[in-house]
């Protein structure tokens, strides 16, 4: 039965995929016609070529993501000084700023395609038992893939990391980066204290809802769960409320806009796309980090720095180059033959995440002769759908389908006194149903064999899901090398569940999602539970609910792609830390790492505006360093000069030539 099922799954799949794939082509063309504010020509990045990259520059920043475009873009603005930002990926996409399509950029050109590594305690339902880690390459990184979510974290978060070791960075000593990159465009917040205007990262709401929002926030409002405050960022953090994000006009506002487009003509900063970081260059007798060494275009560059290399290439990455460039635990190094310039156990280690479960699936009837209460498949990819996106600016297309509201609770395992929920929930107004798993399980990685039990026979069912979220694990995992070759991606071990209680928590937030479905404005849509009777979790098999929903979470685990902690910040009596207060490496002169590994504890919210808010603390503590150099150029510190290059087929050669 499972065997058919499998094959009914491919089969279907290998029709109705086409219709996605045509529409997505479909809006990526008009948008060139009809969007001249996405295509946003003037302002786009031009990438230097190789042949234009400079010998030296006084620093190179290797990530152009979420805490990587920040610094390049910070950086820049000291006129005198040269920047050079390398970036594996390309730039973004049309389709990557359309808030709707997010889940259609997982496993697309603009994602790494990490997966982990198999296990028999999560991921049962995975293809190869293996949970995809999308992470974002291109420029602006994951903020360009993410579901833009604007959450800041909480207060308790940042004074843990003091109390850690690391002074300077309490939550009252990262506000202020919090309210210079924050541009709040609400105007029923923008003028609260705690919020910022004008800032590079524009904040809105969604343009748009589906009618199953208003079930969803009457169910809340019976249970008495709504945020007093109506957002997550502001005096109290538990409850829940329609989500602000990270957005601009109705748009993605990743890192590339919002920093690196306003930067990009600075004739002092150079942007290298398509180029392959091997390793930093660490003179092993000073230990000082004086260059990098990367691919682009099929040829080998070094690159000298006359002040800092500053690793920003995300949790897994950067741990991969210190490796690569000899810092890391001596044992993984001296396994693959690489010279241990300095043995720094905590490389790769404490790597912590936000796991969720996908499991919380209802189906759902609205009265006969109503639309759709949730979103429709058939609705999305409609002539209707492009029409409005393109002339109107409104419409499905400006929705955030996996998170119409986001709130925060402390389970019965966190003190009911504390504003500091254990627990996070995204409720989407779609499921694995709705795309019938042209989008979604492709993103997740769901088995056909898993599709064809639980979904196939509900498929495209009106329907909406319930995504909990763990938001401070006690497990932790690691990171270990496939090899020296810097091409083949890290081996990732989340070790999910290890600590017991992290799924007694997990178990909760699907125990909350019953517990809304049972209200009286959700039984008035008849929300259910999907049939999980033709899985390995049938009810029947576990009389007891919580064996049951144990079984969901193995089955269904996924990240919320939130990895972080794996290069530790912490004083040099921490033997796992990696870098210090100022976020250099510890024992490396002219090496910092700027991005979410740094992170000693992950935050309880999603990641990507802590990891902007670093970058922007990054970039000051770097301006401090160097204050006597700024003092020295203090008459040239004003508007760094623009110039557009000539990149062109003649200049290279010019160029070659001399």
């Amino acid at each position: 039965m499972n065997a058919v099922g499998s094959y009914e799954v491919r089969t279907r799949l290998l029709y109705t995929s086409r219709i996605g794939t045509v529409f997505l082509l479909l809006i990526d063309a008009s948008i060139w016609l009809q969007r001249p504010d996405i295509v946003d020509f003037h302002h786009r990045v031009q990438p230097i070529p190789g042949p234009f990259v400079q010998d030296i520059y006084d620093f190179v920043v290797v990530g152009a993501g979420s805490a990587g475009a920040v610094m390049a873009a910070r950086l820049s603005e000291i006129c005198h000084w040269d920047v050079l930002l390398l970036e594996a990926g390309t730039d973004e996409s049309f389709l990557t700023d359309i808030p709707f399509l997010y889940p259609t950029l997982q496993t697309s050109r603009v994602d790494w395609k990490f997966r982990t590594e198999p296990s028999d305690r999560f991921c049962l339902a995975m293809k190869d038992q293996r949970c995809r880690w999308p992470r974002g390459k291109a420029l602006g990184g994951s903020s360009t893939i993410n579901a833009m979510l604007y959450v800041r974290g909480n207060p308790r978060d940042f004074d843990a990391w003091r109390d850690l070791g690391n002074p300077g960075w309490s939550y009252d000593d990262m506000l202020p980066y919090f309210l210079k990159l924050e541009d709040m465009r609400d105007p029923r917040y923008a003028n609260l204290s705690y919020h910022g205007r004008g800032g590079p990262i524009s904040v809105e709401r969604f343009r748009y809802h589906t009618p199953l929002r208003n079930h969803l926030l009457a169910g809340l409002e019976e249970m008495g769960l709504t945020n007093r405050y109506g957002e997550v960022n502001g005096p109290m953090q538990s409850g829940f409320a329609v989500p602000h994000g990270s957005i601009r006009n109705g748009l993605r506002c990743s890192t590339a806009k919002g920093y690196l487009r306003p930067a990009a003509a600075r004739k002092n900063l150079h942007i290298s796309t398509k180029t392959m970081v091997e390793r930093v260059l660490i003179d092993p007798n000073d230990r000082r980090a004086y260059g990098v060494q990367f691919e682009k275009g099929g040829r080998r560059y070094q690159v000298m720095v006359s002040k800092e290399v500053i690793l920003s290439a995300g949790a897994l990455n950067s741990p991969q180059l210190l490796m690569l460039s000899g810092i890391g635990p001596r044992q993984e190094l001296e396994r693959h033959g690489i010279r241990v310039i300095q043995d720094l156990p905590g490389v790769g280690q404490n790597m912590q995440d936000h796991v969720a479960t996908g499991a919380g699936g209802y189906t759902i009837r609205p009265p006969p002769g109503s639309p759709p209460l949730a979103y429709d498949f058939g609705d999305a990819v409609g002539v209707d759908t492009l029409r409005r996106f393109l002339f109107n600016e409104d419409g499905m297309l400006y929705g955030m389908s996996l998170c119409e509201v986001m709130g925060f609770l402390n389970t019965k395992y966190q003190d009911p006194e504390l504003d500091w929920p254990d627990v996070e929930l995204f409720l989407a107004s779609l499921s694995d149903l709705t795309d019938g798993g042209r989008f979604g399980k492709r993103g997740s990685g769901i088995s056909n064999n898993y599709y064809a039990q639980v979904y196939e026979e509900q498929v495209y069912q009106n329907s909406y899901m319930v995504i909990p979220m763990l938001s401070r694990p006690l497990s932790t995992g690691w990171l270990e090398l496939a090899s020296k070759n810097p091409h083949d991606h890290i081996r990732i071990h989340p070790n999910y569940f290890d600590n017991p209680k992290d799924m007694m928590v997990l178990i909760e937030g699907l125990k909350f999602a019953e517990a809304l479905a049972n209200t009286t404005a959700m039984r008035n849509i008849n929300a259910t539970l999907l049939d999980y009777s033709r899985s390995a979790c049938r009810a029947s098999n576990f009389p007891n609910k919580d064996d049951f929903y144990t079984c969901l979470v193995r089955h269904y685990t996924q990240t919320i792609y939130h990895p972080c902690g794996t290069a530790k910040m912490g004083p040099v009596t921490d033997p796992m830390a990696v870098v210090d207060r100022f976020l250099r490496v510890h024992h490396i002169g002219g090496l910092r790492v700027v991005d979410a590994s740094i992170f000693p504890v992950i935050t309880t919210g999603n990641t990507n505006v802590p990891t902007i808010a670093t970058g922007e603390k990054a970039a000051d503590l770097v301006k401090a360093a160097y204050a006597a150099d700024l003092r020295a150029h203090a008459d040239t510190l004003r508007e760094c000069k623009t110039l557009h290059t000539d990149y062109s087929a003649k200049a290279m050669e010019e160029s070659q030539a001399v």
